[in-house]
């Protein structure tokens, strides 16, 4: 099932590490989905423990015809098997024997013991197993539709009794497994024989009676018709370790579960799974309790709030958070609960007023009034709209699991409080008391969303304990929640946008794609879709003749990085044709999404997101302003649309030169790299001069892209198979280069394999200010895995403290231009770059700002360099 699900799926299916895990992404599903359907008690999972059998001992050809298994496949099978140890399932595999042996012995003991009994298998041999008690389950279409396999199916199917199903298989052979049947003879005629003869030893034993070609045929390949019958034939006395009465289903693991899906990134899937927890038998505590009995208080909002003065305040807002047209409509307050028990209040936003707004507000506003919120940028947002703000978030649940489990695709308040307090979102049976007093419109009762806040307060501080063990507890203090603060201000004034260029650009970048077209077409002759996968290999590979890319699974890959090799290959105009029309249609669609997102006020307003990149760096939404290419002229000109707002002056850019490198070197320690950038001559010129053993004069530009693309790529884990690719030279000159580069700065060699040994040994990496990013697949017996996870040690220090001194120059920028209560603002973060709009008079001391603030926002052992530009538009203010 598990190589159904592989063939069935994409490869496209790959985590944030490299993992391939459609395989295991088919099985587990499938396997959610018969726990759901079929609600089984007892419950095994068997594999072939090898190509070796009892089978291939008597018969060398059988199964000879199957290809390798594929490597992407071969890996997925120990995470299949991670996961069904989460899950309690038990597993069975035995060297010498199938997996559909294993399979039949198990039906045969269960039916034995009055159970019934369903097999899900993939081999048509397991049809042998149908009884009255005994169906098989067999798939139809990939591993989501299977067919129940009864005795009245099997008959319809083939025409003869499930005990009769081998006898036929045997005359007509198995192409799967290598058997060849009798020349001639079909299903149809099979089943007509053994009705006839009553069975295959009846059928043999007369042979002489059929006549014909077909009988000739019978009679020509008895023996091997024997042979078939007899490896067709399921074992069903297999010694087993475990029997059926040990396959009962206890509750999963469910830490387990949330770690293995984790690593996995399998997020809605675990949600699938965790609902479907048969939550019985000796594991019944991991499954969640029944949820928190609640009283919603009823009376003045103030009197409550003072009573838990000083005491850290679960807050819930109900409503949408999109910047600048945001809203809320509810708020619900609750400290920690107690023996399963909460208060808390519930405020309708629509209709509070008088006292309770004046206390609701000030409350909210108190920066001395500790509060715990999941999400507080959104809450900022949500409350900023209904004119509230909101001070005095000590704790933020989602960004502390974000720090504890940076990998993670998501951090939903729900999943926590299950993995973590072990109950569900939810008021106790009993309902909340006082909630029917309330007359909410907004439609989720009172109860509910004190259940939240209390939960938030719950969690807290479970997850400020694994915090303060996985040594996050500062940065969440120090860095993250207050740049959450200052994030929430920047995506609430946006910037300026000019609509009328914007409008120009997509026209412009729309004729670019159908010129483009029109170009392309030409030299073929004809008109294709540019867009299909399938059209385009017709057309490269057998109209054009190109040489093949990577094989797939529908022909030969056409996606951009191959076709970018092709074309280094063989220039052939129609792919020079064709990557400009790919390059002018995606940034037509950068466009056009820019357009919709410009507000009424004429701004466009974008999300910063801090839980999304695992190495802490931050991340653009709706619209991604990080996605809007530099690297070309066509890309930066719709920088141009960017541009300073009524009422200021001009924008200012100010981003890190280098930042990586200088990273490497403070890190690395290394003497020659420390001392090229405190000589303050050009890095890679100064880099090369000793690679090559030349003068710096004699750099040539040649030398230098080769020194620069190694010395970047060394912090990205390249090999030199991959600096070969780079540079376009054999795999021996890249290695020797590396070797140069090496003897020359030893402390950067010894650095990269350092760092890499750390990290096996203590399972995380660590930035300068102690980010932790968890790689336990260094420990992988799967090489593709553990080269992946290898690759990231090498990256994530360097990347993460590069994220992190971008975020403390954020935090002193803002607070140096909040304390000398200027008029400019920050704008937007996008990657080492910060964007301000000036006030009026304010260039000189801005720039002072941003310089003092860039430049010494953590101590390296080499200096800092801040690189400042002004213009109008974003563009201009480039450097």
């Amino acid at each position: 099932m598990a190589y159904r699900a592989f063939y069935a799926l994409p490869d496209t299916l790959v985590t944030s590490s490299g993992q391939v895990t459609n395989a295991v992404y088919g099985f587990t599903s499938m396997l959610t989905n018969l726990l759901r359907d079929e609600a089984p008690t007892h419950l095994a999972v068997a594999f072939d423990a090898g190509r070796v059998t009892f089978r291939t001992e008597r018969y060398v050809e059988y199964k000879a015809n199957r290809a390798a298994t594929p490597d992407t496949f071969r890996g997925q099978v120990p995470l299949i098997q991670e996961v069904l140890e989460a899950l309690h399932v038990p597993f069975l595999q035995r060297e010498g024997i199938e997996a559909d042996d294993i399979l039949a012995t198990l039906a045969r003991q269960g039916r034995e013991a009055g159970m019934e009994v369903l097999v899900c298998s993939g081999d048509r041999d397991s049809l042998q197993l149908v009884t009255d008690d005994v169906t098989v389950l067999y798939p139809k279409k990939g591993v989501s539709e299977l067919a129940r396999m009864t005795p009245d199916a099997v008959v319809e199917k083939y025409k003869v009794r499930p005990e009769r199903y081998p006898d036929l298989a045997a005359l007509v052979g198995e192409t799967s497994d290598n058997l060849p049947g009798v020349p001639g003879v079909g299903p149809g005629v099979a089943a007509r024989w053994i009705e006839q003869f009553g069975d295959l030893d009846s059928l043999l034993a007369r042979q002489d009676e059929v006549t014909g070609k077909r009988g000739e045929a019978l009679r020509d390949h008895a023996d091997q018709v024997r042979l078939n019958r007899e490896l067709n034939a399921l074992l069903t006395d297999v010694e087993l370790p475990l029997g059926v009465g040990d396959l009962a289903l206890a509750g999963f693991d469910r830490e387990a579960v949330h770690r293995v899906s984790d690593t996995l990134q399998f997020g809605t899937l675990r949600d699938r799974l965790l609902a479907v927890d048969p939550a019985a038998g000796p594991d019944a505590d991991d499954t969640p309790g029944e949820g928190v009995e609640v009283t919603v208080h009823d009376g003045p909002v103030g009197p409550w709030l003072r009573a838990r003065a000083g005491q850290p305040t679960g807050l819930d807002v109900s409503g949408t958070a999109r910047p600048g047209a945001g809203d809320a409509w509810q708020l619900a307050l609750a400290g920690a609960s107690r023996d399963g028990a909460a208060e808390g209040v519930v405020v309708d936003l629509a209709e509070v007023s008088g006292d309770d707004e004046r206390a609701l507000a000030a409350w909210l506003a108190d920066p001395g009034a500790p509060k715990v919120v999941h999400g507080a940028k959104a809450a900022w947002h949500m409350l900023a709209a209904r004119g509230l703000p909101l001070a005095g978030v000590v704790f933020d649940t989602e960004l502390a699991a974000y720090l504890c489990y940076p990998d993670q695709r998501g951090y939903d308040l729900t999943d926590l409080v299950v993995r973590h307090l072990g109950r569900e979102l939810t008021v106790a049976d009993g309902g909340a008391q006082g909630a029917l007093d309330l007359d909410l419109d907004a439609g989720e009762p009172g109860g509910d969303a004190v259940v939240r806040a209390a939960s938030v307060a719950d969690l807290a501080g479970t997850l400020a304990e694994l915090l303060a063990d996985r040594g996050g507890a500062d940065l969440l203090r120090d860095l993250e929640l207050p740049l959450g603060l200052v994030l929430a201000g920047m995506e609430a004034t946006g910037i300026a946008a000019d609509t009328a260029f914007l409008t120009e650009l997509e026209q412009y970048f729309a004729t670019g794609v159908a010129d483009a077209a029109a170009e392309a077409y030409a030299i073929i002759g004809r008109e294709v879709n540019l867009g299909s996968p399938k059209q385009l290999q017709e057309v490269l590979f057998d109209q054009l003749g190109m040489p093949r890319t990577k094989k797939i699974k529908t022909g030969y890959t056409t996606d951009a990085a191959s076709l970018q090799e092709l074309f280094a290959k063989t220039e052939h105009p129609f792919l020079a044709h064709l990557l400009a029309h790919r390059d002018a249609a995606k940034l037509r669609t950068t466009v056009e999404g820019l357009l919709k997102a410009v507000q009424p006020d004429g701004r466009i307003r974008t999300t910063f997101q801090q839980t999304i990149a695992a190495t802490g760096r931050l991340s653009s939404t709706d619209p991604n302003l990080q996605n809007i290419p530099i690297r070309t002229e066509a890309g930066r000109r719709i920088r141009r649309a960017f541009r300073v707002g009524d009422g200021y002056a001009e924008l200012l850019t100010a981003d890190y030169s280098q930042i990586e490198m200088r990273i490497m070197a403070h890190l690395s320690g290394d003497e020659g790299l420390i001392a090229a950038f405190r000589s303050g001559e050009d890095l890679h010129r100064y880099v090369g001069s000793r690679v090559f053993d030349v003068a710096p004069a004699d750099v040539t530009p040649e030398m230098r892209a080769k020194v620069k693309a190694m010395s970047y790529g060394l912090a990205y884990g390249l090999s030199a198979f991959g600096l070969s690719q780079q540079l376009g030279v054999p795999t021996g000159e890249a290695q020797g280069l590396m070797d140069d580069y090496f003897t020359r700065f030893g402390g950067v060699r010894d650095y990269l394999t350092g760092v890499v040994e750390e990290a096996r040994a203590t399972g995380y990496t660590a930035t300068i200010l102690g980010r932790r990013r968890y790689l336990p697949d260094l420990t992988s017996d799967n090489r593709q895995r553990r080269q992946m996870a290898e690759r990231m040690a090498l990256n994530a220090p360097i990347q993460g403290s590069a994220a992190d001194i971008i975020k403390l120059a954020m935090l002193g920028v803002q607070r140096e231009l909040d304390e000398r209560e200027l008029g400019s603002r920050l704008l937007l973060q996008v990657h080492d770059e910060l964007v301000v709009e000036v006030a009026e008079g304010e260039r000189q001391v801005v720039e002072e700002v941003l310089r003092t603030q860039m430049g010494a926002a953590v101590a390296l052992d080499v200096p800092l360099d801040v690189s400042v530009g002004a213009g109008e538009t974003w563009h201009d203010a480039g450097h």
